[in-house]
């Protein structure tokens, strides 16, 4: 029998031969940003790829969404995912590949956003498409169905429940198990696993309270929703530090409020827009449900006109990676990257890949590569200045060090797949 990691070293030392068009479609892409459901061109542009390294290949999933289908003999078949999709960001990183791309928002005609892969969507579609590449052109060291899932708009939350919407069960059959990674601040070369809980659920919540308009100099005829909306803001904030257990990681943020049009005018209605994170249902649950008694209540202080209104919007499911698929990646992980396996630590970040394994009913596993340059890791460190001096997901001057964060995406992929597939 061939060993494991004979096939994976086998297939890997072929990566020296993908660097050249990683690095450039890298750049390209990066300097090429689409919004969510906007990804038309990088679309385009992975199923090229793909059928050149003889992939059956299904455009349009979900709006703009791709599926690559490898059939290489019997065996198990593994879903490997990428995000194509980029942000409403102005990038400020100064790279000669920096993005300079607007968008339409669609919120009215001609008005134009600036564009940018601020979360490294672009390392996760390089890395899949090296990947891809790497086990096609070793199709002796493996055997089974490897589909390649490239996905759009997971900065909506909604792009993963579209596929899944448009029949993408048909499209890539009986799964065994599907896999995703995302690059995320830390020491590039790097990887990270973590059983169970990974990701937050991410609900947001926009409640509208309602109040009696009235000129600023006569407070007494009005029932002001500012002092409404600020006495709820207060009392939310005894939600996570009085109803949940200290030892259960849950946040709830304020994250803007509107009302009233001039200052000595009392309008008739104010808006709050709420984000939550938890990483179970039970909490989940608890947090919303508080939120809405708050409101209620302090309506009801206030002597509102009418009961408060609210709104779900903006929702991500929790990431909680199956234990059994973990512990087998991290095995693989720890025989092929040795000392540069790390503990992912718990995220409060959230996205929705888990919707495609939760729709397909297979288990899933989820695991992070460093990205930030090492020196300049280890320097902030030094001085503890992570916070400050790292740029995060979603920063204008978040930028993945090209290398060697692709080589370690791209051989986290080969190997996780190995797992299953090798021989």
């Amino acid at each position: 029998m061939i060993s494991p990691q004979l096939d994976v070293s086998t297939i890997l030392d072929d990566l020296s031969d993908c660097r050249p068009w990683q690095e450039d479609f890298y750049r390209h892409l990066h300097q090429h940003p689409e919004l969510s459901h906007q990804e038309h061109q990088t679309a385009s542009d992975v199923a090229s790829r793909l059928r050149d390294n003889g992939f059956d290949v299904t455009e349009g999933i979900g709006g703009t969404g791709v599926v690559g289908r490898l059939r290489n003999g019997d065996g198990p078949c593994v879903l490997l995912r990428a995000d194509m999709d980029a942000l409403p960001v102005k990038e400020a990183t100064g790279l000669p590949y920096a993005s300079t791309a607007t968008a339409p928002t669609g919120a009215s005609a001609g008005e134009q956003v600036p564009v940018m892969h601020a979360c490294g969507h672009d390392v996760h579609v390089t890395c899949l498409l090296g990947a891809a590449h790497l086990l096609t052109r070793h199709r002796d060291a493996w055997s089974g169905t490897l589909v390649t899932l490239f996905q759009p708009a997971e900065e909506l939350g909604d792009g993963a429940r579209r596929m899944v919407g448009d029949g993408l069960a048909d499209v890539v059959g009986a799964v065994d198990v599907a896999m995703a990674q995302h690059v995320l601040p830390g020491v590039a070369g790097t990887v990270g696993t973590r059983a169970g809980a990974v990701l937050s659920a991410a609900d947001s919540m926009r409640v509208t309270v309602h109040g009696r308009g009235a000129h600023g100099s006569m407070p007494q005829a009005a029932v002001d929703p500012v002092v409404l909306a600020a006495m709820i803001v207060i009392r939310l904030q005894t939600v996570i530090s009085r109803e949940v257990a200290p030892t259960t990681p849950a946040v709830l943020t304020v994250g803007s409020i509107h009302a009233g049009t001039k200052s000595n005018v009392i309008g008739d209605h104010a808006v709050l827009e709420l984000n939550v994170r938890t990483y179970d249902e039970q909490t989940r649950s608890t947090v919303l449900d508080a939120i809405r008694r708050v409101a209620v209540a302090e309506c009801q202080a206030s002597r509102s006109p009418s009961d408060p209104e609210f709104e779900l919007y903006d929702r991500f499911p929790p990431t909680v990676n199956d234990g059994e698929a973990t512990a087998r990646v991290h095995a693989a992980f720890a025989e092929h990257f040795g000392e540069n396996l790390t503990e992912l630590p718990l995220q409060s970040a959230s996205e929705d890949f888990s919707d495609v394994p939760t729709a397909l009913g297979v288990p899933y596993t989820y695991w992070g590569i460093g990205g930030t340059d090492p020196d300049t890791y280890r320097a902030a460190v030094a001085v503890g200045s992570i916070d400050t001096d790292i740029p995060v997901n979603h920063s204008p001057y978040f930028a993945p060090v090209i290398q060697p964060t692709l080589d370690t995406g791209t051989s986290a992929l080969v190997v996780a797949a190995l797992a299953w597939l090798g021989h």
